[in-house]
Order: C-alpha cells, then sequence, then structure tokens
C-alpha cells in the first residue's frame, strides 16, 4: 500500500494518505483562483485513505458546481490542506502542494477551464474539462463520518 505524507507551511498539521488517488487535476474555477492567485493542483483520495493531525480551521462556501465545499486550512500559517464536499462526504480533496512529495501526483485533468484566464498555462496533453468533471466511480468506498 502506498504512503504518502504531507505538512502545511509551519509544520503544525501533517497527514498522510494510504491509498492511491481517484483522479487528480488542476482546478481552474473561480474560488481555486481566489485561493493561490492560480489554478490549484488537487488530489481526490477516499477519505478512509486520509489521516491528519493537528488543528485545522474550516470554512465553508457554496462552489460553482452547486455543493457546499468545506476547505480546511492550518489556523497558524493559513496553508490549506484539504477539503470535501456535501454531495460526497466520503472523499478528501488533498491540496497536491501540501505534499511532501508533490512530484508523486501528476495532474490528469484542467477542469473548469471556462474560468481559467487567459494568460493560463494549461497543459493540453492531459484532459480538458470546461466545468465540473465526472464524478468518481460508484465503486470507491462509502468513509465513515470524520
Amino acid at each position: 500500500m502506498p504512503l504518502r505524507t504531507g505538512r502545511c507551511l509551519c509544520g503544525a498539521v501533517t497527514f498522510k494518505l494510504t491509498a492511491e488517488p481517484i483522479v487528480s487535476r488542476i482546478c481552474w474555477c473561480r474560488d481555486c483562483q481566489h485561493i493561490s492567485a492560480n489554478g490549484t493542483v488537487n488530489a481526490v483520495f477516499s477519505a478512509d485513505a486520509f489521516e491528519v493531525q493537528g488543528q485545522l480551521t474550516e470554512y465553508a462556501k457554496k462552489a460553482d458546481s452547486g455543493n457546499t465545499i468545506a476547505r480546511l486550512f492550518c489556523p497558524t500559517c493559513g496553508s490549506h490542506v484539504y477539503g470535501h464536499t456535501s454531495l460526497r462526504p466520503n472523499l478528501r480533496v488533498i491540496r497536491v502542494g501540501a505534499l511532501d512529495d508533490p512530484s508523486s501526483i501528476a495532474p490528469k485533468q484542467n477542469i473548469w477551464t471556462a474560468s481559467a484566464p487567459d494568460w493560463a498555462c494549461l497543459d493540453q496533453s492531459i484532459e480538458q474539462v470546461a466545468g465540473q468533471s465526472a464524478p468518481p466511480p460508484p465503486d470507491v468506498p462509502e468513509a465513515s463520518s470524520r
């Protein structure tokens, strides 16, 4: 079983992942652009494969997709660590930049490309999706509530 670790900028929050991502993508929705001033690179995991330690602060907002998205971040340094949605509570959306080895996961899609600024450098070798990508496969296990 693979093991990946990560942390926030100050190290107060750490996490580990014990499975391969379901999908990895660069998100160009306006919310992600506000967070990073660019697209954000994310990987989706089953909640059961994600363990986090440390205090987190949560900010929830209705996203362009219509789902409520909760983003969790370190209250000390402000680093975004992960998120989850009201529609798929069994999944965790991990910020790839928070991984100790961000090169271990390469994005496979650009999503919300219709919202990308004209200057965005979109990798044409990966799938381009104008809006929200398709949901993960139905065989993704439901997670216990966390």
